[in-house]
């Protein structure tokens, strides 16, 4: 029996406005059937670089406020939500041509969009956060987007994996929430990026924990920024992409 979901928000829609469903692949359903013995889901659908991708989430949010929350995780379920930020950073990928060898790690990954993108467009892509269980969703939807290829685990930033490696390059979006995180985040990018490196983040432009992360780094990585006006039918926003590369002391 295909089991469908809903298609959610404006970009789910068809050319006369009614919702739409989408049928999920026999490989996904193990994994999605799993999830739903605990969540909502629905389907987003996001348009980047002339591609249609879709991403498994939360429809409901209500019952994970009444969960117990992981030590080293956000009180605010930062990874159900694609984040503005995300989509300005994976259109950034996308003038990034994929290279021999060059590895990609998207930390705080949440539903994954850049590191879902690239991985699409050709380059090695391993995509983290916090938990396993949010690493099911992302495992969900690159089945849905026929991204075989991206490697998707679980990294605590309070106590980094010894068996990842490291990264020419390392991306992220609205990592910087919470000041009480700069300090294993920032232990995190020096332990994976690999020399000659670079780190792209992307953010919200008044988010205010950014210059208190900055200010805190700028004693190992040289800090670039620009910004970028993101634009939909309902929203509009600076967001603020920033380039971090190690300091040669």
């Amino acid at each position: 029996m295909t089991l469908k979901l809903p298609i959610s928000s404006q970009r789910g829609e068809d050319k006369e406005g009614r919702a739409r469903k989408f049928s999920v692949p026999e490989e996904a359903l193990p994994i999605v059937k799993r999830l739903q013995n605990k969540y909502t889901l629905d389907v987003e659908r996001v348009s980047i670089g002339g591609r249609e991708f879709y991403f498994l989430h939360v429809a409901d949010l209500i019952p994970l406020f009444h969960m117990e929350v992981h030590e080293n995780a956000p009180e605010f379920p930062f990874w159900v939500k694609i984040w503005e930020a995300s989509l300005v950073l994976a259109e950034f990928l996308l003038k990034m041509p994929p290279k021999q060898g060059r590895r990609i790690l998207e930390l705080g990954a949440g539903m994954a969009v850049p590191g879902m993108v690239a991985s699409s467009f050709g380059h090695d892509v391993t995509v983290t956060d916090y938990e396993d269980e949010i690493m099911d969703f992302v495992r969900a939807s690159a089945i849905f987007n026929k991204c075989p290829s991206l490697k998707c685990e679980a990294l605590d930033w309070f106590k980094p994996r010894d068996d990842l490696g490291q990264f020419e390059v390392i991306i992220g979006s609205e990592l910087l929430f919470h000041q009480r995180f700069f300090p294993p985040l920032l232990e995190v990018m020096k332990r994976y990026l690999a020399p000659g490196g670079a780190i792209y983040l992307s953010h919200r432009a008044d988010r205010e924990t950014l210059f208190p992360f900055f200010k805190m780094a700028e004693d190992d990585f040289v800090i670039a920024m620009q910004k970028h006006r993101f634009q939909s039918k309902d929203k509009e926003m600076d967001v603020l992409l920033t380039r971090l590369t190690r300091k040669q002391h």
